[in-house]
């Protein structure tokens, strides 16, 4: 039951952190061109993810920006008592329902869609 508990409070502090902190790449025109030409989506996990192939430069961008997710969901999963996978798979689920018409991300079959 307590593990329940902890789940709940990391949804609500995940969803939080997501809802008042604008998106990882804002402001990143490269980033921002690479996810509109459908290069780069959001992943189920939590991360950003390479759709088919990029520029090293996008690949870069793509992994600073998940290494300080990753370094949150850490944050966020000792405050609350989960996993670092609970809080990164919350947020998954929270960014790809933010995510843009036509824009893409994985599902669980871990499969690139279109939105």
């Amino acid at each position: 039951m307590n593990m329940i508990k902890n789940v709940f409070i990391a949804l609500a502090i995940a969803s939080l952190a997501i809802v008042s902190a604008p998106a990882a790449h804002a402001g990143d025109p490269q980033l921002e061109a690479a996810i509109s030409a459908g290069q780069v989506g959001e992943r189920i996990d939590g991360y950003l993810g390479v759709v088919g192939s990029a520029e090293p430069a996008v690949v870069r961008k793509v992994q600073e920006i998940n290494n300080r997710r990753r370094a949150l969901y850490e944050q966020l999963s000792q405050q609350t008592g989960t996993t670092v996978a609970q809080v990164a798979r919350v947020t998954g689920e929270k960014q790809i329902a933010r995510t843009g018409s036509g824009q893409y991300y994985m599902d669980e079959t871990g499969a690139w869609v279109k939105k």
